[in-house]
């Protein structure tokens, strides 16, 4: 058998060994203490902990495993990081319920063991994780992106990029679960609609403060959504909420959601729910126990068994993901 918990160790000291001396910088922001419990060491992450520029070894790995070249800035170029993102790192709460109980993770990972965990596990993120280090690329690439919050039922609880190429802005999101394989652009007159299965999600023109909304409609109701604001952040300001995304009530330590995208096509498994979609059409299947639920979670998303197993015992209460009818829940 693999012993995961190695490799995770392994990997960490190899991720360590090929940072520059910037990033060692970064981890001497981290505090790290023993577990009363025993486990392995509490790693205790900071803003710190990543960084908004990647060096160019960082950039070349991150370039690689998307399977795309660096280009110069440009719509065409911006599409292909989307797609390439939305279709090669997955959204995923596996990661976080699995570093949270091995490392006692309680902030992001920095940028070197989240590149760990897409190539050696098959891991993505929830919305913090991909879309900051998604943030981070882009700026590296020479784009002129600003981090953005986006308002919930909590205030300035989400986080996407809001992009400008030739004088446009678009909002991009790599991190809601989303098909949002192209940017979004900002400069509507009417609703922009992006369909997949039983989902319509719908970006609407900014309102008098420039704001976003884009609303996430299913099976004809309005399910989910969220207000994103054109003020620029800093990953600082989310640290309240990141920090809060690890409390015992938070709604990705209480629910699954793992979801991958092609362009015509995706699987999500959403708690004991397999859901599948092609076009217009679409099938949900309830997985019978947790044997099942662990093998598809190996079968469509390829992380280790023995990891799904570890965090799927660690979710709660087996919540909507989704939350409030809209603009619900911790991420």
């Amino acid at each position: 058998m693999v012993d995961f918990g190695a490799r995770l160790e392994a990997g960490t000291k190899s991720s360590a060994s090929e940072t520059t001396a910037e990033a060692s910088t970064s981890r001497s922001a981290r505090s790290n203490t023993k577990p009363k419990d025993g486990r392995a060491a509490e790693m205790v992450f900071t803003q710190a902990a990543s960084t908004e520029q990647l060096d160019a070894g960082t950039m070349e790995r991150y370039l690689r495993l998307l399977n795309v070249r660096a280009r110069t800035p440009s719509l065409p170029a911006l599409n292909e990081l989307v797609s390439a993102h939305l279709t090669r790192v997955p959204f995923e709460n596996i990661s976080k319920l699995y570093y949270r109980k091995q490392l006692g993770l309680t902030f992001l990972l920095d940028i070197h063991r989240s590149l760990d965990g897409i190539e050696k596990f098959h891991f993505g993120g929830t919305c913090y994780s991909n879309n900051f280090h998604f943030y981070s690329l882009l700026t590296s690439l020479g784009y002129q992106v600003k981090l953005c919050a986006a308002d919930m039922a909590t205030p300035d609880v989400h986080m996407v990029s809001m992009v400008t190429v030739d004088g446009r802005e678009y909002l991009v999101d790599t991190g809601y679960a989303a098909p949002l394989l192209s940017p979004l652009p900002r400069d509507l007159k009417a609703d922009y609609v992006v369909t997949l299965g039983r989902d319509r999600y719908v970006l609407k023109p900014q309102d008098a403060g420039g704001r976003s909304r884009l609303e996430l409609h299913r099976d004809g109701t309005l399910k989910h959504g969220y207000l994103a604001k054109p003020e620029p952040r800093r990953l600082e300001d989310f640290s309240k909420v990141i920090a809060d995304s690890f409390r015992a009530d938070a709604t990705f330590l209480n629910s699954l959601l793992l979801a991958r995208f092609w362009p015509d096509r995706s699987v999500v498994i959403h708690n004991f729910a397999l859901i599948q979609a092609q076009g217009a059409q679409f099938t949900v299947r309830v997985l019978a126990d947790r044997g099942e639920l662990i093998d598809k979670i190996e079968e469509y998303f390829a992380i280790p068994r023995p990891i799904a197993a570890e965090a799927v015992d660690e979710v709660g209460a087996m919540q909507d993901a989704w939350g409030d009818p809209f603009l619900g829940g911790r991420g």
